[in-house]
């Protein structure tokens, strides 16, 4: 395999490195803020994620003939448009998606939930280098992974925020049981979910929503995330990393499966009005 990979080849919206034996780097740069589309998910990130774990699986494979531990190391770094330092994703192309008459029931099942899937059964750990505002999807995205290090906020500011709330946009069953999923405290999840709130990065880490906090721009927090990776790349060696991880998550893995029809507040209220 030969780095780096862009993808879509015609109109890049990614971008994986492999930076070291050991590490993958997945760049998204679908614009400045990296909202995930469907175009971005289908025809960019999930094929990164599958070249990325072909090469290691090959790696792997290898690896275990020659019985070379060093072969089977990875780990695997997923940041934003590092050519700035605001946002890591922006989420959903809420406006946008909304205008298509079947968004409701195609693309959480079909397209994003799928994605968080890949993420929360992938075979290496996954490291969110989170270089900026991770709002709404973006936020799912990043808590999708398995650790977390983002921007300290001293360069600018940077938070995580499920601010669906704040636009009367309700959240599907997939990323609730996500959320809930690594963030079982009733008081964080109520401030996300309930308050949109906006976690600043000191808030992040003490509440356990990421792992580390990094100063600088956004290679300061890739170098802050490969120094993570290094301290647990080799933990994929025996191959069960993605099993174990299958049967920690088994809860939220199983929801992105179940989600129907989402219900907007309208709808609710009419429903309400026949009941009442």
């Amino acid at each position: 395999m030969s780095y780096p990979v862009s993808l879509p080849s015609e109109n890049p919206l990614v971008t994986v490195t492999h930076p070291t034996p050991a590490l993958w780097v997945l760049e998204m740069h679908n614009g400045a803020d990296s909202r995930l589309t469907d175009t971005f998910i289908l025809q960019a990130f999930k094929p990164a994620l599958d070249i990325v774990e072909r090469h290691w699986r090959e790696n792997w494979r290898v690896g275990q003939a020659k019985k070379d531990e060093k072969l089977c190391k990875g780990a695997l770094i997923i940041v934003g448009n590092r050519k700035q330092d605001k946002f890591f994703s922006n989420g959903l192309d809420f406006a946008g998606a909304s205008r298509d008459p079947t968004f409701s029931t195609n693309f959480f099942p079909v397209i994003f939930n799928p994605m968080l899937h890949r993420l929360l059964t992938f075979p290496i750990p996954t490291i969110a280098a989170v270089n900026g505002h991770a709002f709404a999807g973006g936020m799912a995205l990043a808590m999708a992974c398995d650790y977390r290090v983002m921007a300290d906020g001293s360069k600018r500011n940077a938070w995580l925020c499920m601010n669906e709330i704040h636009f009367g946009a309700t959240l599907p069953l997939s990323l609730v049981a996500v959320l809930k999923a690594k963030s079982p405290n009733p008081q964080t999840l109520r401030k996300i979910v309930l308050e949109g709130h906006r976690f600043t990065p000191s808030e992040c880490l003490s509440l356990g929503l990421v792992d580390r906090l990094a100063a600088g721009n956004t290679e300061g927090i890739v170098a802050e995330a490969q120094a993570l990776a290094e301290t647990i790349d080799s933990l994929p060696k025996l191959g069960v990393w993605g099993v174990n991880r299958r049967e920690l998550y088994r809860d939220a893995i199983a929801a992105l499966s179940k989600d129907v029809l989402i219900v907007g507040g309208l709808a609710d209220d009419a429903a309400a009005k026949a009941r009442l």
